[in-house]
């Protein structure tokens, strides 16, 4: 990668709903105008734009990170307090590689299903649980580290940063700087560098982008406003400053002219992350079958029974039926979709079994027998019980 450039770590997409005002095309032709090698997109608790953000980038030249700002817990992800700044901290987690990814959207999906109040949260237990192939910044002013420094509780701060440092390894943890004018980040970065050197771990600088360039700032706070339910005019708003902007290499280097490494950094974490996502393949998980028994023979199996259950014995004489089941299962056989319809048909047969209401089994399964065919789209029943 050019060693006179910048990437961008920490970045708000338009899936930072109401909060991020970057759309994906117009955020890859600027950094291809600044000629950056790679962006990451660090959207609030989210990985909803992943594939969007990862097909953009790829199609641009552009190297895509994957990661996400998570919502960290103070103890338990499980814990309940009573108000928003008592829930949760800031952290920002960087997918390096394909477990991370992986461990990525584990840590979020369990966010939301578990850990939801207020935001949806996890915790370091379950952080160190899924540490494999993630990288971890710091954060912004709100996240755990910056918030005891901003105490002046350094001692809390520094141990706060160690234990990061000791669940993803220290070579995966750095101590992240932002400036855009405000007093509180220059109180941390202050400190921030003595932590990192006392810890053993790295410095890295990003922007905290919520708009793409600086003319944008007045409709994104329009738009913060929606999103917090406030009036522009109010005094007492939640304001952002006009310096969360993707800013070129040269002016994030005149920011940190100070901190050379924190910007080389960026470059060398972006080196590290190589994620490559496998798109236009189903994968959907396979159905346990039986030892011996082949998923399509199992399939075909349960249908002609079925099929006599329903029809008698003009189910193994009936020229008719025994085609369109040939040719329904041909269908599924040929698109990959045997697993699938097992799987439904699982539930289905569960609940039937326990007396549990459920409809005639019709789900979204339509299908083509091949590109090729003529045929029109299928809908499968998976009256099969």
């Amino acid at each position: 990668m050019p060693r006179d450039s910048f990437v961008h770590l920490h970045l708000h997409t338009e899936y930072s709903l109401l909060d991020g005002a970057v759309r994906m095309k117009e955020l890859m032709k600027k950094a291809k105008e600044f000629k950056m090698p790679a962006v990451a997109m660090t959207d609030h608790g989210n990985l909803y734009g992943a594939i969007e953000f990862y097909q953009e980038a790829k199609s641009a030249g552009i190297k895509p990170i994957i990661g996400c700002e998570a919502y960290i817990a103070p103890r338990s992800h499980k814990d309940r307090p009573n108000s928003m700044r008592d829930a949760a901290y800031h952290f920002t987690l960087l997918a390096r590689d394909e477990t991370g990814y992986h461990n990525l959207v584990k840590l979020i999906s369990t966010a939301h299903l578990d850990g939801f109040h207020y935001r949806p949260r996890i915790d370091k237990e379950l952080l160190a649980q899924h540490a494999a192939g993630l990288i971890g910044l710091s954060g912004c002013l709100a996240s755990e580290v910056n918030s005891a420094i901003q105490a002046n509780k350094i001692d809390s701060a520094t141990q706060a940063a160690a234990e990061y440092r000791d669940i993803l390894g220290a070579e995966n943890f750095f101590m992240e700087m932002h400036d855009h004018g405000m007093e509180e980040q220059r109180q941390c970065n202050c400190i921030l560098p003595r932590i990192a050197k006392e810890i053993g771990v790295g410095l890295v600088a990003a922007n905290d982008v919520h708009f793409l360039r600086r003319s944008d700032h007045d409709a994104h706070d329009v738009m913060l406003c929606i999103g917090t339910g406030k009036m522009v005019q109010d005094e007492h708003r939640m304001r952002y400053k006009p310096e969360l902007y993707f800013k070129s290499p040269e002016e994030m280097r005149e920011v940190f002219k100070d901190f050379p490494e924190a910007i080389t950094n960026t470059l060398e974490i972006a080196e590290r992350c190589n994620l490559e996502i496998e798109l236009g393949k189903s994968k959907y998980p396979e159905y346990p079958v039986p030892d011996g028994v082949a998923r399509e023979v199992y399939l075909r199996d349960l249908c002609a029974k079925g099929l006599q259950e329903r029809y008698g014995d003009r189910g193994k004489t009936d020229s008719q039926l025994s085609q369109r089941l040939e040719y329904e299962l041909g269908v599924l056989e040929k698109t990959g979709f045997v697993s699938y319809i097992l799987i439904v048909w699982d539930f289905i047969h569960f609940a039937k079994e326990r007396k549990i209401p459920v409809g005639p089994g019709r789900g979204s399964a339509a299908v083509r027998s091949s590109p090729m065919s003529s045929a029109s789209p299928t809908s499968i029943r998976c009256n099969t019980d």
